[in-house]
């Protein structure tokens, strides 16, 4: 079974799991400090909005999975910027869809976008914009949405937190 990277971000019966954040906020506060440039690619708003919004486990219709998108992902960036705050860190939220990375000038203004945060020194936190993303224009999972990030940036390492052994291309 496939370990989604909401189930690191979050406990279905209690929200998110603070404590594990704020660990990997520390990690990437000390990546910082090295000069590294850190952006995060983050699951979990429809599974954070599904557990404020006490939706349960069952399927979801198209608009409630993009209502509870909506509520879960201003839970999730804040939950973000708190645990990059502690340290020192600030962030800014960056929410795309397949239409960003396929189409040039959408592609080139969020390269740009993202160049600029890291510029001033802000981690972006980027995710699906699930809320206007429909199965037809969707990336799918956030595994892919990393690999076009980190394409578009020319970044030098991908990391992928799951429990998937191997590479997959």
């Amino acid at each position: 079974q496939r370990l989604r990277g909401h189930r690191y971000l979050q406990r279905v019966s209690t929200g998110l799991k603070r404590d594990w954040l704020a660990s990997l906020a520390g990690d990437i506060a000390v990546l910082a400090e090295g000069g590294a440039e850190i952006l995060v690619v983050s699951s979990g708003a429809i599974a954070l909005g599904r557990t404020i919004l006490g939706l349960g486990k069952r399927a979801l219709k198209l608009e409630e999975s993009q209502a509870a998108a909506a509520v879960g992902q201003i839970a999730l960036a804040g939950a973000w910027s708190d645990a990059l705050g502690k340290g020192s860190l600030k962030s800014g939220q960056i929410l795309l869809t397949l239409g960003d990375t396929e189409e040039r000038r959408r592609y080139l203004n969020a390269r740009a976008t993202i160049s600029t945060l890291l510029k001033m020194k802000a981690v972006p936190v980027i995710n699906e914009n699930d809320t206007v993303a429909t199965s037809e224009i969707r990336y799918g999972d956030n595994d892919r949405l990393a690999a076009r990030v980190a394409t578009m940036m020319s970044a030098d390492l991908l990391v992928l937190l799951s429990d998937i052994d191997g590479l997959y291309t």
